[in-house]
């Protein structure tokens, strides 16, 4: 009998001290561009980066057991509302993380917040997702269309950029970047003398550029991405573009972009970003951890990879408050609850838009005789404090900032 008796003496002991907790399970599914234009954005990157905080998330706190599982969205929104669908209803998914292509992501976050489960935006950039179409289950990372807007946009104007051409990809994340681009541009005084609509993931700019090239815009505005970001400069390069005197505007510009365009072609682009691996001693630290995970020592994590490491990091505490990742709602309002801070973007706040706050930066690529070593693509411009960083909340018509 004292043997029972001591035996649950010690097990309530373990329970009080936390050694003997609860398991909770949670399952996360990194939902991205694995085959396309977006891959090196997101990809296989980004599940190496949820997993490198799981890895980080389970020293402390080894009574969570997270899977992670990846899956391919093919730059099409029938097709990630339909995985999302199937990962939540079948699969027992918890949380989807991830998402380059606003128009899949704008799908994905009606389907979470109808089946009350987590979306959290890190590769999407349409600043709708906090607006006009937020709900209560989504949070948007890493960046936005109007913090792009609102970095590049406004500091090209205010040196002398005042006369603009957009070419856009013609979908839901192209079409919201131009337009917050165009109203940070004409609100510090410039003027936009036309633009010009391309397929996403084309092959041949060579007519769009030449609209550009003929408008005679001193800046030309590229609402685009990954791949369709790298085309237009490597074939605007062909046409002597940069030669005539003209500027291209990087207005979302990745890490993964200027390595693959080499800095010969990528030098004097501007652009925002919020994260950049070379920034300081954690992200150099954690950028050598997700190479050696890669296998690829050639390649740095981009904005939106770290996003998602920064992104699962906090979801998985407001998680382990709760003992639970069962409500979505409860989990998001958890997360808006805490303050975050982890070691890539720091201490910060998610708004109850759904917004995540924290600095931005201003870059200029270096030319290739200004750079040191492989992957030192950037000197910084200008710090964009978090407070100015994002959409004021009050002008995002979002229903949940009024309540």
């Amino acid at each position: 009998m004292r043997k029972i008796l001591g035996l649950a003496a010690l097990t309530a002991a373990l329970a009080c001290s936390g050694a003997y907790a609860q398991q909770i399970n949670v399952k996360i599914g990194v939902l991205s561009d694995m085959s396309s234009l977006y891959s090196d954005i997101g990809g296989a990157g980004s599940i190496v980066a949820a997993k490198l905080a799981v890895a980080d998330f389970a020293k402390a706190n080894p009574n969570v057991k997270v899977e992670v599982i990846g899956g391919d969205h093919q730059n099409k929104p029938d097709i990630g509302s339909n995985l999302a669908n199937q990962w939540y209803d079948v699969d027992k998914v918890d949380m989807i993380v991830d998402t380059p292509n606003s128009g899949v992501a704008l799908a994905v976050s009606q389907v979470t917040n109808q089946k009350n489960k987590v979306f959290l935006v890190s590769g999407a950039a349409a600043s709708d997702l906090t607006g006009a179409k937020c709900n209560a289950n989504t949070i948007h990372w890493t960046y936005d269309t109007w913090m792009l807007a609102n970095g590049t946009g406004k500091a090209l104007v205010k040196t002398g950029g005042d006369t603009w051409f957009f070419l856009t990809a013609d979908y839901a994340f192209g079409h919201a970047l131009e337009r917050d681009t165009a109203a940070a541009v004409e609100a510090n005084g410039g003027k936009v003398v036309g633009k010009v609509r391309h397929p996403l993931n084309t092959n041949d700019f060579s007519s769009f550029l030449l609209q550009a090239q003929s408008s005679k815009a001193k800046v030309i505005g590229l609402a685009n991405a990954g791949g369709d970001t790298i085309n237009s400069i490597k074939q605007g390069a062909e046409f002597g573009i940069v030669k005539g005197g003209q500027k291209f505007a990087g207005l979302l510009v990745f890490a993964s972009d200027v390595n693959a365009l080499g800095l010969a072609t990528a030098q004097g682009l501007t652009l925002t970003e919020t994260w950049y691996w070379d920034m300081n001693d954690a992200n150099r630290a954690w950028t050598k951890r997700w190479q050696a995970e890669r296998n690829a020592a050639g390649k740095f994590p981009t904005m939106v990879q770290a996003g998602v490491y920064s992104a699962v990091t906090h979801y998985l505490k407001a998680v382990a408050a709760l003992k639970s990742a069962a409500d979505g709602k409860a989990v998001v309002a958890e997360m808006k609850k805490l303050p975050t801070d982890d070691p890539l973007f720091g201490k910060g706040v998610v708004r109850a838009d759904g917004r995540k706050v924290h600095p931005a930066y201003l870059f200029e690529v270096k030319a290739p005789g200004e750079s040191k070593y492989p992957g030192d693509f950037y000197k910084v411009r200008a710090t964009i404090p978090a407070d100015e960083a994002f959409r004021p909340l009050k002008d995002g018509n979002c229903p949940l900032a009024s309540g």
